[in-house]
C-alpha cells in the first residue's frame, strides 16, 4: 500500500472516531509509545540516531537508565567524515533491522542540524557544518532505515544548534540564512527520502517556539516542500498544545497523563480550536501507524555482522590529518609504545538520549597487539581520570620511559564522554591538561610520535601540533572503533575520511564566536550564511585544517576538469581522477562553486557536489557530477524566491575548501531579463534602474516638462542619486516630485509582467 493510499484509508477510518479518541491519538501513552485507539495500534518510538536505545522498565530521554543491548554504530560526527552515502545507507539498513528486532516502529534519527559552533555539546550526533553533506548523508540514512519498514524522525527542526538554554532560547536568524544554511538538509531529505516523521526542536525561532510556528511546520515543511508524514515534538517541547496543533504539530511526546488531551477537547468544545486541526493530525498519526506496522513480525539480526559493519564504517570515517615522513602506516616488526588510558578504556560515543548499550566494545590496545604481536606493543596509561593530579607525574614518567625505547609512540588522547553530551555545551576547545602534558613529554623523547584523537566535536591541536609526526582524528567511532583505529594505523585499511567540519587554530577564529551561545534568552546568528569554511575562506581567516581535508596512504591526481551548461541554469562537471600511488584507496571529489558579484554578501566558494570513489593503484576513472539551478542560486528575501545572478561562475575542484586543485569557469544566464517586481517601499534607485519601469517612470515625469525644464532635470542627475536610498512612497510625496499614487500602482503591476519574471 502506498503512503497516499494508506493516508486515505486511515483518514477514512479516523472519521469514525470520537473527539476523545482523536485527541488521544495526538499525545503519547507513556514515554516511548503513542496511545492506541479503535483501529489504530500504538507506535513505539525510541532513540537513535546511531543505535537502537530500547528501554524496558524505567524510561528516560537523557541516557540515565539502561537500555537493551544493540549495536553502537559510529555517531554522526564520524559518519559525516566518511562522505559516503552508500555506506550510510548500509548502516541505516542495519539500524532498521535492529529496530524491527526490538519491536520499534520509529527510530528517532537522523540528527541533521548544522554545526554552527564547535562548542555545541551535541555535535557528536550531527553530520557536518555544510548543508549539502548533511542532506545527502541524511537522506541515505533515511532510505536505509525505512527500507526495513521502520520509520525515521528527522531532527531537530529547526535552527537548533546549541544546548545552552535549549528549551527556550530564541534563535534569531534571518530568512536567507535559514534558507541557505539551516533548511537545505531538511528540505533535501523531505524531497528525496520521504521520512515518516519530522521532529520539531525545543527552541524558539525569531521569538516563536518551533512547536507553535505555523510558517515553519505548515507553510514551509508541508506546503513548499511537500512533506506528507507526521510532525512529532521533541520530548517535552510543547509549550501550548492548542497553538502547536494549529501550527501543524501532530504528536506531542511524551504523554502527559491525559492533561493535554483534556485541554484539546475543551478548546474544540468552546470553539477556540477548529476541529479540522484534530482531524488532520489524527489522520496523519493513523497513517504513520499503518506505514510502520510490523505486520510480518520482528526481524532478526546478526550482531557479529553488524559489529563488522560498524568497524568498516568507523575506518572509513577516520581522518588522517598529518603524516610527516610516512610515519604511518606502522610496519611489521616495529616496536610500538601505546600510551594513554583511552587506548584501554576507549571513548566511543556521547552522553544523553543517543547513549547506546553496546553489544561489545573493541579495545584499541588489544586490537593493536593482535595486529602487531603482543611482544611488539608496550603500554602505559599516561594519565588517569580527569582531575586526578596526584598520580599524573608518575603516570607520565612511566609513559615517557616506554616512549624513549620504542620505534613509534602512539598517544591516545581526547575528551571524556562526560565532557560532550546532550544538555550542555563546551566552553573551550582544549584537550585535558594531562593529555596535552603527555603529548609534550612523549614527543620530546620519542623517535616518532603519533597522536590518536577520540572526541565528538573538534578540539584545538595547539600548541603541540608541530611537535608530533602524525595525527589521526578518531572521533567517537562507535563500539567497533578500536578495531577500526588499528586497521588504519597498521595500513590494513587506507584512510579515506575527509573533514566534514573545519578545525580552527583558535575558538576566536570561528564565525559564531561573538554570538555563541547568546544572552538574555536570545542567540543572534550574526554571521549569517558565513558558517564554517564559508567564513574562513571568505574572510581569509586561516584554519589549522580546512573542511574537506584528509590524507591517504596513496596519492591521487586530477585532470580534464570541464564544465558545460545543461538546460536552464544547470551544469555538468567532468573530471578524471587517477590513483598514482601503490595502494588501493578512496578519494572524495569535491566541487565548489564561486559566484560573480551579487547584490548580497556571498561566500567565496560553496560545496555544490561531491563523490567518493575507490581506485586500485594506477586506475583512472572519469566522473560526471551534475549541478542543478540551486547550485548557482541565493535566496532573495525581497521576492521570496531563489535567484540566480547572471555572469561567470567559477567551478573549482578542491582537495579541501582551501586547497583548490583545478578550476574552470562557465557562463550562467540566470535571471537576466527577469528583474524583481517593485513595491512602494522599493528604493528610488531600484525604481529608476528597473529595465521596464525605469524608462516608463522617466518618460512620465518628463512628458509634461518644457524644454528648459528638461535641460534643468538632466543637470540634476547627481542630486537625484542623493535620494537613491529613499523608499519611493516617501520620495513621491516630496515637493516638486508629486508622482500620483495611482501611477505608482500601475507601474508596480508593469514590473510584475510574466514575461519579465
Amino acid at each position: 500500500m502506498t503512503t497516499d493510499t494508506a493516508a486515505s484509508a486511515t483518514g477514512q477510518s479516523v472519521q469514525n472516531l470520537g473527539l476523545h479518541e482523536k485527541a488521544s491519538l495526538l499525545s503519547g501513552r507513556d514515554f516511548w509509545s503513542t496511545t492506541p485507539v479503535s483501529g489504530v495500534a500504538s507506535i513505539v518510538m525510541v532513540d537513535g540516531p546511531h543505535g537502537v536505545r530500547r528501554q524496558e522498565g524505567t524510561a528516560d530521554n537523557l541516557g540515565f537508565h539502561a537500555s537493551i543491548p544493540s549495536t553502537c554504530f559510529p555517531p554522526g560526527t564520524a559518519l559525516g567524515s566518511s562522505w559516503d552515502p552508500e555506506l550510510v545507507d548500509e548502516v541505516g539498513r542495519a539500524l532498521g533491522r535492529e529496530a524491527r528486532a526490538l519491536s520499534v516502529n520509529v527510530l528517532l534519527g537522523p540528527a541533521i542540524n548544522i554545526k554552527r559552533s564547535p562548542l555545541c555539546g551535541r555535535n557528536f550526533e550531527y553530520l557536518s557544518e555544510d548543508p549539502l553533506v548533511t542532506g545527502i548523508l541524511g537522506a541515505a540514512y533515511i532510505r536505509g532505515v525505512q527500507s526495513q519498514g521502520v520509520g525515521t524522525s528527522v531532527k531537530h527542526f529547526a535552527a537548533n544548534n546549541q544546548e545552552t538554554d535549549r528549551m527556550r532560547v530564541s534563535s534569531d536568524v534571518d530568512e536567507r540564512t535559514l534558507r541557505e544554511i539551516y533548511f537545505p538538509a531538511f528540505e533535501r531529505v523531505v524531497r528525496d527520502s520521504d521520512p515518516a516523521t519530522v521532529m520539531c526542536s525545543y527552541n524558539r525561532i525569531n521569538g516563536t517556539y518551533a512547536s507553535e510556528n505555523r510558517w515553519l511546520l505548515t507553510d514551509v515543511l508541508r506546503t513548499e516542500w511537500g512533506f506528507r508524514g507526521a510532525v512529532v515534538s521533541d520530548w517535552g517541547a510543547v509549550s501550548n498544545r492548542t497553538a502547536a496543533l494549529e501550527a501543524g504539530l501532530d504528536l506531542e511526546m511524551p504523554g502527559t497523563a491525559g492533561a493535554t488531551v483534556t485541554e484539546v477537547i475543551s478548546a474544540v468544545e468552546d470553539g477556540t480550536l477548529d476541529a479540522r486541526f484534530i482531524d488532520a493530525s489524527a489522520a496523519r498519526i493513523a497513517a504513520l501507524q499503518r506505514r510502520t506496522a510490523l505486520d510480518d513480525g520482528p526481524a532478526v539480526f546478526d550482531a557479529g555482522e553488524h559489529h563488522a559493519l560498524g568497524r568498516r564504517a568507523a575506518a572509513a570515517s577516520i581522518v588522517l590529518l598529518r603524516n610527516e615522513n610516512n610515519t604511518l602506516p606502522l610496519r611489521q616488526g616495529t616496536t610500538v609504545a601505546v600510551l594513554g588510558e583511552f587506548a584501554e578504556k576507549p571513548r566511543y560515543q556521547g552522553g544523553g538520549s543517543s547513549h547506546v548499550n553496546a553489544t561489545r566494545v573493541d579495545v584499541p590496545l588489544q586490537e593493536l597487539r593482535s595486529a602487531l604481536g603482543e611482544d611488539r606493543v608496550l603500554y602505559a596509561p599516561g594519565y588517569g581520570p580527569e582531575g586526578d593530579t596526584a598520580n599524573a607525574a608518575v603516570l607520565r614518567t612511566e609513559a615517557t620511559d616506554l616512549a624513549r625505547d620504542a620505534d613509534v609512540s602512539i598517544v591516545f588522547v581526547g575528551l571524556d564522554e562526560k565532557e560532550e553530551s546532550e544538555g550542555f555545551d563546551r566552553t573551550h576547545l582544549d584537550l585535558p591538561k594531562d593529555h596535552v602534558a603527555l603529548i609534550h613529554a612523549v614527543a620530546a623523547v620519542s623517535a616518532r610520535t603519533v597522536v590518536v584523537l577520540s572526541n565528538g566535536g573538534v578540539v584545538t591541536l595547539e600548541p603541540w601540533h608541530d611537535d608530533v609526526d602524525a595525527i589521526v582524528e578518531g572521533w567517537a567511532l562507535g563500539q567497533a572503533g578500536g578495531g577500526a583505529i588499528a586497521d588504519i594505523l597498521t595500513g590494513r585499511t587506507n584512510p579515506s575520511g575527509r573533514l566534514a567540519e573545519t578545525i580552527p587554530f583558535r575558538l576566536n577564529d570561528t564565525a559564531s564566536f561573538v554570538n555563541f551561545p547568546g544572552e538574555a534568552g536570545h542567540v543572534r546568528y550574526g554571521e549569517g550564511v558565513l558558517v564554517g569554511y564559508r567564513y574562513h575562506e571568505t574572510v581569509n581567516v586561516p584554519a589549522r585544517y580546512a573542511f574537506g581535508h584528509g590524507l591517504s596512504y596513496t596519492t591521487f591526481s586530477y585532470s580534464g576538469l570541464t564544465a558545460l551548461t545543461v538546460g536552464d541554469d544547470k551544469a555538468s562537471v567532468q573530471v578524471t581522477i587517477t590513483n598514482t600511488g601503490e595502494r588501493a584507496g578512496a578519494d572524495v571529489i569535491q566541487i565548489y562553486v564561486g559566484a560573480p558579484e551579487r547584490p548580497v554578501r556571498t561566500p567565496v566558494r560553496e560545496l555544490r557536489a561531491f563523490r567518493k570513489v575507490t581506485l586500485e593503484p594506477g586506475e583512472s576513472r572519469t566522473l560526471t557530477l551534475d549541478l542543478d539551478r540551486r547550485a548557482f542560486a541565493y535566496y532573495d528575501v525581497t521576492d521570496h524566491r531563489w535567484a540566480v545572478t547572471p555572469g561567470q561562475y567559477s567551478i573549482e575542484l578542491g582537495r579541501s575548501s582551501h586547497d583548490i586543485a583545478a578550476r574552470t569557469t562557465i557562463s550562467i544566464h540566470g535571471d537576466a531579463g527577469r528583474p524583481s517586481p517593485l513595491s512602494l517601499t522599493s528604493t528610488v534607485e531600484e525604481w529608476f534602474t528597473h529595465p521596464i519601469v525605469g524608462p516608463l517612470l522617466i518618460e512620465g515625469i518628463t512628458a509634461s516638462l518644457t524644454e528648459e525644464q528638461r535641460h534643468a532635470a538632466e543637470g540634476m542627475q547627481d542630486g537625484l542619486k542623493m535620494a537613491y536610498s529613499m523608499p519611493m512612497n516617501q520620495f513621491a510625496k516630496f515637493p516638486g516630485v508629486s508622482i500620483p499614487l495611482e501611477s505608482l500602482h500601475q507601474l508596480i503591476e508593469a514590473s510584475k509582467e510574466p514575461s519579465f519574471q
